[in-house]
């Protein structure tokens, strides 16, 4: 028995939905079944809160008396440099922004104690920003320099657009140096394989529960941030074509998802500014998206477990940096969970960047939210790229330039 999407939407509409999140219809599927619980169920809620770089913020600041051309110009936001190349009075500023006075890693390893993903924690937050502009002045825009304290509530729009979020699956980080600790974005490795990061809410994860993106496609609503947002588009490096399982569920990084939704609807509890030591700042995310249970297979996708979501464990010390392929091994996420894997018959601690709690409250945020009739689904307009589709991701060729 299909459903469609309009006939979800109009039970919600009549409170009559049967909503869950991907925690409770694994439960659900073993009990009954997937072709019953295709059936009883009607949307099946999915979360995940990580730190995800390829995020950033726009706004637009309005025009003052005289005007200034803030395009071509430079702008800091809290000291932090702001991209002004769109337009007089549109600024993006991208959650791996660093003041140009930080150190970086000067000494080694730095701190990072502030940067792009803090400005965007600190706007959502209702915090007064510095903005510090300089122009070069025209005709139209004789204004050569600003400076002035901004605020969400008095911008025209601030709006939050990630190129990449929701990476579908991802490694596991390890330290194979013998003896020095590396700093990376998965974290702090200790040498000798001394612990393992990993970054993934699992059985939880919205493309892990929708492996062949039938569901998420372009203008699929979604949790963005604590406020509503919307998938934009394939994110940067979506590559579907990977080894996948008979389930569907790849075994190596994946799809990816880009993002947009209105700042002034988010809260910082769900965009949060991160510092990593000895690689950079960048912004920790909040995404829920809905998936639609309009048949038995969709339903057997988002009854997924840990324990059968496998993923690969990489070398950061060496094979990482170098583009080398090798793989120490494959673990799945109930052992990740656990605290502890095994490499090479050596027991290593395990550890998430990301939060599988707060990807549980956001599961249950989103199925508040529909079974309140304050949120309904929406019919994407364009499907994400599958692994049938042509779709290649390809990594950077090197073309010597001529002296």
């Amino acid at each position: 028995m299909a459903k469609t999407i309009k006939e979800i939407n109009e039970r919600i509409k009549k409170g009559k939905a049967v909503v869950v999140t991907a925690e409770e219809i694994i439960d659900i599927v073993e009990k009954k079944g997937p072709k019953k619980a295709a059936k009883e169920v009607d949307v099946v809620t999915t979360g995940t809160f990580g730190p995800m770089c390829s995020s950033a913020a726009y706004i637009n600041i309005g025009h003052g008396k005289p005007k200034i051309k803030l395009g071509g110009g430079r702008a800091c936001i809290n000291g932090v440099p702001a991209y002004t190349g769109l337009a007089a009075a549109d600024l993006i500023i991208g959650a791996n922004a660093l003041p140009d006075d930080d150190p970086r890693n000067k000494v080694f390893p730095g701190e990072f104690n502030y940067g792009g993903g803090h400005v965007i924690e600190d706007l959502v937050s209702g915090k007064d920003l510095k903005l510090i502009a300089t122009a070069y002045g025209t005709d139209c825009y004789p204004g050569k320099k600003l400076e002035t304290y901004i605020n969400i509530k008095d911008l025209n729009e601030a709006v939050l657009f990630n190129p990449r979020n929701a990476y579908q699956n991802y490694n596991v980080a390890v330290n194979l140096h013998k003896d020095r600790p590396i700093y990376t974005y998965m974290g702090v490795l200790r040498p000798n394989l001394g612990n393992a990061n990993y970054c993934s809410a699992g059985q939880l994860s919205p493309l892990l529960n929708d492996p062949y993106y039938e569901t998420i496609g372009v203008g699929t609503k979604i949790f963005l941030g604590g406020g509503i947002g919307f998938v934009a588009w394939h994110g940067t490096q979506h590559n579907p074509k990977v080894l996948r399982r008979k389930s569907g569920v790849p075994r190596t990084p994946a799809g990816t998802v880009a993002v947009i939704g209105d700042l002034k609807q988010m809260k910082s509890g769900w965009l949060t500014g991160v510092s990593m030591l000895g690689y950079g700042v960048t912004l920790t995310v909040g995404i829920g998206i809905p998936i639609p249970i309009l048949n038995e297979q969709i339903c057997r996708y988002t009854a997924i477990k840990d324990e059968e979501i496998l993923t690969k464990i990489v070398d950061y010390s060496k094979d990482y940096p170098e583009g080398n392929k090798r793989n120490l091994g494959e673990v799945n996420y109930a052992q990740l969970r656990s605290g502890k894997i095994f490499i090479k018959r050596k027991e290593i601690p395990a550890g998430g960047l990301s939060s599988y709690s707060k990807a549980v409250e956001i599961a249950n945020i989103l199925k508040k939210w529909i079974k309140k009739e304050k949120f309904l689904l929406t019919e994407p307009v364009a499907k994400i790229p599958d692994d049938k589709s042509g779709y290649t991701f390809k990594p950077l060729k090197l073309r010597p330039i001529a002296e």
